[in-house]
């Protein structure tokens, strides 16, 4: 592991720190912010209302926010977009993503965006409930028998870790395993589980429920199972769906399993915060993460923003529909009930904080945290927004209201780094303040 050097990060940000809006998709000459432009399918917009864009300022007013988080150490590097339903309102890359080689990070850098796996899943889920091939309350063990008749977990001994089990009142459905309600949890945030894997070396998704399916969030590899699912009704690998029926409409050129050794030298490095010190992981010479449906993808800011730009053109993407406009509003709405969103306590300092923003308030759709609130900070995201994230700090969210979406990507560990998040919440008021 190697410390990343503060001294070159001001050169890398010199080369690196270009931004400029221009049609999503398109590359050639720097162009405006302009409302106007070139729509999805490559004629004139429709009409309707404008979408809404950033100030003359926000571009230089965003660049300093994020030059300044490197030259601070904060964070290493960084890359963020920003975009509306048709066009890219920012995109900006800083610092270094590999320190030891002092390589300046590019906007076409590649990340680990693990956990944001989990929506790509879930619109795979969405289709095949749109082609009548899986019900949202189907119970899982109609797909999978290894959840039929599960246990919950009626009393917990914390000294030991024993327990007593009772058969739950009700099958874990579909639905449960979209909205994070299904009595899974991870390891790393749940301290029942950690102990029951420490004394069973069972994996997470086959330990007796947590709770009654339906009655409580827990962050969790649900979305996992639903990979599962996808598989075994497809009779193929996950990665051929995702392939076919996402990566390929949407044009992503950089977002798969793995990285081919042409594109190598574009992956981004990990960062692990230990005792205020940065401490590089170098890369493998294989980059390859486990083809599973709640992480291993790797991708580039520009590739997300589309993914996110089809969410705010109702399912659909240069005149194609991937999902209807029916399926976005199901996942991007409360499907929770009076659920609400609980505070992930870490049982692993070194890998996440306590997350997520919005806990004890927020809801959950099929595979999104629903924003409650914002009259905290009014330049925050609207109420209905929805979000999610990747363990090593990669974050995004849509603003529905405001018809904009924005990623930003980061490589540090442990998730919810105070410095990330940090630069996550200055970067999204800045897009709040510069709305126009």
């Amino acid at each position: 592991m190697k410390r990343f050097p503060l001294v070159f990060l001001g050169l890398a940000v010199a080369l690196a720190g270009h931004a400029y809006p221009l049609p999503l998709g398109e590359g050639g000459a720097p162009r405006s912010a302009s409302p106007t432009g070139r729509s999805l399918n490559g004629g004139p917009q429709d009409e309707g209302p404008r979408p809404f864009t950033l100030s003359a300022k926000a571009v230089s007013e965003i660049d300093a926010l994020l030059q300044e988080a490197v030259r601070q150490g904060t964070v290493p590097g960084v890359v963020a977009i920003v975009t509306n339903k048709d066009r890219v309102l920012y995109h900006g890359a800083f610092g270094l993503m590999d320190t030891g080689k002092r390589k300046p990070m590019q906007k076409d850098s590649i990340f680990r965006i693990a956990s944001m796996t989990k929506p790509v899943t879930s619109v795979a889920i969405m289709m095949l409930e749109e082609q009548g091939k899986l019900g949202l309350d189907d119970p899982v063990s109609k797909y999978l028998p290894a959840f039929q008749n599960r246990e919950v977990i009626s009393s917990f001994n914390p000294a030991d870790a024993t327990y007593k089990t009772k058969k739950a009142a009700n099958e874990v459905l579909i639905r449960h395993l979209l909205t994070n309600t299904s009595g899974l949890a991870y390891a790393f945030s749940n301290d029942t589980v950690k102990r029951l894997q420490q004394k069973t070396q069972v994996e997470a998704e086959d330990l007796p429920l947590l709770y009654e399916p339906g009655t409580r969030w827990t962050y969790s590899g649900s979305t996992r199972v639903l990979g599962l699912v996808i598989e075994k009704i497809t009779g193929g690998g996950l990665e051929k769906f995702f392939e076919q029926r996402i990566f390929r409409p949407l044009e992503l050129e950089d977002t798969a399993y793995s990285v081919p050794a042409a594109k190598a030298g574009r992956t981004v490095t990990i960062q692990q915060r230990e005792k205020g010190k940065l401490m590089e992981l170098p890369n493998p010479e294989r980059l390859e993460g486990p083809a599973r449906g709640d992480g291993g993808l790797f991708s580039t800011a520009s590739d997300y923003a589309k993914f996110l730009q089809m969410f705010l053109n109702d399912g659909q993407w240069r005149g194609a529909t991937l999902v209807h406009k029916e399926s976005i509003e199901a996942m991007t709405r409360n499907q929770i009930g009076n659920v609400i969103v609980d505070t992930q306590q870490t049982t692993n300092p070194l890998r996440s904080l306590n997350f997520p923003f919005g806990a004890g308030q927020d809801k959950f759709g099929f595979g999104f945290q629903i924003t409650a609130s914002n009259k905290d900070n009014p330049n925050l995201r609207s109420p209905g927004s929805y979000t999610w994230a990747g363990i090593n700090n990669t974050h995004f969210w849509v603003d529905p209201k405001r018809q904009i979406a924005a990623v930003i990507l980061m490589q540090i560990l442990p998730f919810y780094d105070d410095g990330c998040m940090k630069v996550y919440r200055d970067f999204e008021a800045a897009i709040g303040r510069n709305l126009r």
